[in-house]
């Protein structure tokens, strides 16, 4: 239960802050602080506060948007392979290739180009056919 709380609250703060609301709500909130700096004497304490702020709020949501886009990148991942599944022309093979290493994906990815290549010549040449 506490997991699933968690995972509500992380997409609802990351797809809040993307919105030009929350921009506008960090701006006030600079200005306002930027506006008691003369009441405050520009004290230390003063400059403190919105050190510590900017600082505690960047660390949460680092952690909560990578959060978010590893879930939203799982989701991703598995619809394709679902159609990857699904057609029948798809190569099965790539099911599950995110879990491989950097050198067997940079093959794959080569594999990949020399296909297209290939079949992009094979292309040309049936349109210079009459």
């Amino acid at each position: 239960m506490a997991t699933l709380s968690f995972q509500d609250f992380a997409s609802a703060v990351s797809r809040g802050s993307g919105k030009p609301a929350a921009f506008i709500g960090c701006i006030a909130l600079v200005l306002g602080w930027a506006v008691v700096g003369p009441l405050m004497g520009y004290s230390t304490g003063w400059l403190l506060v919105i050190n510590t702020v900017s600082s505690i709020v960047t660390l949460l949501m680092v952690f909560l948007i990578q959060n978010s886009q590893t879930r939203e990148g799982i989701a991703i991942q598995a619809k394709l392979n679902e159609i990857i599944r699904a057609v029948e022309a798809a190569e099965n093979r790539f099911i599950g290739i995110e879990r491989l290493t950097q050198n067997e994906l940079v093959q794959i990815e080569s594999d990949v180009h020399e296909a297209a290549d290939a079949h992009a010549a094979a292309s040309l040449e049936d349109a210079d056919r009459p």
